[in-house]
């Protein structure tokens, strides 16, 4: 089955899903392997990861569809792929998603940002026109080359304009073909729990820790009717955060062997990258006997 039918009969559940982010492949096959029903490949964690830089809309479509390649190649599960806000007009989000949606992925997520975008718990956000937004979904559906690409449409006008604006848009996005809606940096409980009520579609939410969003447990937003909540980059943070500790004890110490709990093992990492089945090649192939 392909994955966008996949996530789109996942939908149908009540349940909500729990999907974090990968910023590069081998962050995919941990998710998948760590028990999780979706992948989000995010476009911060990929500026951040495979560049270097901060969320500021510094990347190209062919260097972020580069890597959601290689992300969805690592799994199995499917893959949310964040496409900012389509790289340009309605022409680029076209071609865009069209690309996209020739990689396999099970939904694209675009934003309603002017270019260059940046994160959305950032300062200094502004937006394109309503109008503008509905015609770059519109070209996201006609662009896709799989009918069931779940299109996911984001709006950041809480921020820029207030929650009554966002949910006017939200709805606008939704008529103009929207699968789901994600109203991004929510600043209250209280907003949070409007969006759901509010829309013909499901809602995604998105926990940024220590972002404008007050971070709420998945039980909460699912009795709010939050159908999927992001976890985008707390992957990338936690391997950054552990990354820091071992070079500190390897400076500290001059040595990791002090330091073998924080890592994983050698077996493990061969399990995760699969090296058996590299063998079994191989061996089928007459290259190993």
């Amino acid at each position: 089955m392909k994955k966008s039918l996949i996530l789109r009969e996942r939908l149908k559940q009540k349940s909500i899903i729990v999907v974090p982010g990968a910023s590069a492949a081998l962050f995919a096959r941990v998710i998948e392997e760590s028990g999780f029903e979706a992948v989000y490949a995010t476009g911060a964690g990929i500026s951040n990861m495979q560049f270097g830089f901060p969320d500021f809309g510094l990347l190209t479509m062919t260097e972020v569809l580069e890597t959601v390649k290689r992300i969805n190649d690592a799994t199995t599960l499917p893959v949310i792929a964040d496409i900012d806000n389509g790289y340009g007009n309605a022409i680029n989000v076209y071609r865009t998603v069209k690309e996209f949606s020739k990689a396999g992925v099970a939904a694209v997520q675009i934003e309603d940002q002017e270019a260059p975008k940046r994160c959305g718990h950032f300062e200094g956000k502004t937006l394109i026109t309503c109008r503008e937004m509905e015609n770059k979904i519109k070209a996201a559906r006609d662009g896709s080359i799989d009918d069931d690409l779940v299109i996911i449409a984001r709006t950041d006008a809480v921020a820029v304009e207030g929650i009554e604006e966002a949910l006017e848009r939200a709805n606008a996005y939704v008529e103009a073909g929207a699968d789901m809606i994600f109203v991004e940096a929510l600043r209250s409980k209280e907003e949070l729990s409007r969006i759901p009520p509010a829309l013909k579609v499901p809602a995604v939410a998105n926990m940024v820790e220590g972002g404008k969003t007050p971070l709420i447990s998945t039980k909460e937003l699912e009795a709010m009717g939050y159908k999927m909540v992001l976890y985008a980059n707390c992957t990338l943070r936690a391997a950054v955060k552990a990354v820091f500790n071992i070079l500190a004890d390897l400076k500290n110490n001059g040595s990791t062997k002090e330091s073998l709990s924080r890592i994983i093992s050698m077996k493990e990492r061969n399990a995760i990258t699969r090296l058996d089945d590299f063998y079994e090649m191989e061996r089928r192939y007459g290259i190993k006997e």
